[in-house]
């Protein structure tokens, strides 16, 4: 079954078609990215709109949708309602967690159907990748690793953050990447004790922790790494850290597959730092689905009881953060399975010390 006829399947009770507006259900429904349009999806038909800088590209890959250009003219409210009448829709599903209250109220006001919240049957489907998903994210954590290997022996004191951070994004891009997944984390010294500090012109100096948070985009799916590495030595605290962190983490993937609740799985990493004496510097949920966005549901976190899905691929970054100080992280990306996961994280997992 392919994405648009998962869609399809929505369609036998409270909606009978539905308003594709983000780019991410777009995408997932197309199985081609296009940065502008809406779509609309029937059992009857199925119709992508677009405006003229991107109707050659969507006219040419976008498969199930017959597609039609957006103009000044014949605008999308325009486009849709002759889908709405020429489907015999009456409700449509919508996207509450990507629509802003305006853009509500104006299709609201503009469509000839109801709009109903759907956010949820449109975006679970998207927690359990296909083959040709994984193969993508496989592409992306490939591309992401390649780009550590290679900026590993760029670092050096006197380098500044945002200089680091440059070089990380060039390495992504020179190796494949599309995009990138997320704004890099690049930080050092004490600005490590901040798990999403933001990338400045501190200079790295010896005896540093420098953690880079990153991530590669391909063909739209996503990748997310984070390694800390030590310039010059650690001392002997900083290497009890980060052999706490690695314990937790190696921990938690042991038990982490398909049918296990996300807060076990998040429990078996928070038990070995709290046993270290360091719980109270783990703030943040051990792990995040991935895909098509860097943060997707469902998450391995204390408050997600519910079991992870087969195939569903997700974060695992413990991490322990003393203030002021230091901090370490360390991230890889797994895909679940029916009896344990599979690491698709290549970079080595050792403290390596520059």
């Amino acid at each position: 079954m392919n994405n648009l006829d998962k869609y399809r399947t929505l369609l036998d009770g409270e909606v009978d078609g539905l308003l594709l507006t983000s780019r991410y259900s777009r995408h997932y429904g197309a199985e081609f990215d296009i940065a502008e349009g809406v779509a609309i999806v029937t059992k009857r038909g199925c119709r992508y709109f677009t405006d003229s800088r991107y109707i050659e590209s969507a006219q040419k890959n976008l498969k199930g949708f017959e597609v039609l250009e957006m103009t000044r003219a014949h605008n999308y409210d325009q486009l849709l309602n002759e889908a709405i009448a020429d489907f015999s829709v009456t409700a449509l599903g919508y996207e509450e967690r990507y629509l802003s209250t305006e853009e509500y109220f104006h299709y609201q006001q503009s469509l000839n159907a109801k709009l109903v919240p759907f956010n949820k049957p449109i975006y679970d489907f998207r927690a359990t990748k296909e083959d040709w998903e994984l193969a993508l994210m496989r592409k992306a954590q490939a591309i992401t690793d390649k780009a550590f290997a290679e900026v590993l022996p760029r670092i050096h004191p006197g380098m500044t953050e945002l200089e680091l951070q440059a070089e990380l994004i060039y390495c992504m891009y020179k190796n494949g990447g599309t995009g990138l997944a997320f704004d890099p984390i690049v930080v050092s010294g004490p600005n490590t004790s901040l798990p999403h500090g933001v990338a400045g012109e501190r200079v790295i100096q010896k005896g540093d922790f420098v953690t880079m948070d990153f991530g590669a985009s391909y063909m739209g799916y996503c990748s997310d790494m984070t390694r800390t590495v030590a310039v010059g030595y650690a001392t002997d605290e900083m290497k009890q850290v980060y052999d706490t962190v690695l314990k937790a983490q190696l921990s938690a993937i042991a038990v982490t597959k398909a049918g296990v609740p996300g807060h076990d799985v998040d429990a078996a990493a928070r038990k070995v730092i709290a046993a270290a004496g360091y719980g109270a510097y783990f703030g943040h949920g051990y792990g995040h689905s991935l895909g098509l966005e860097i943060h997707e549901a469902p998450n391995a976190n204390v408050s997600n009881l519910e079991p992870l899905p087969l195939r569903a691929v997700c974060s695992a970054e413990p991490g322990i953060y003393l203030p002021g100080r230091f901090g370490v992280r360390i991230e890889d990306v797994t895909i679940l399975g029916q009896d344990g996961c599979e690491v698709i994280t290549a970079s080595p997992k050792n403290l390596i010390i520059l």
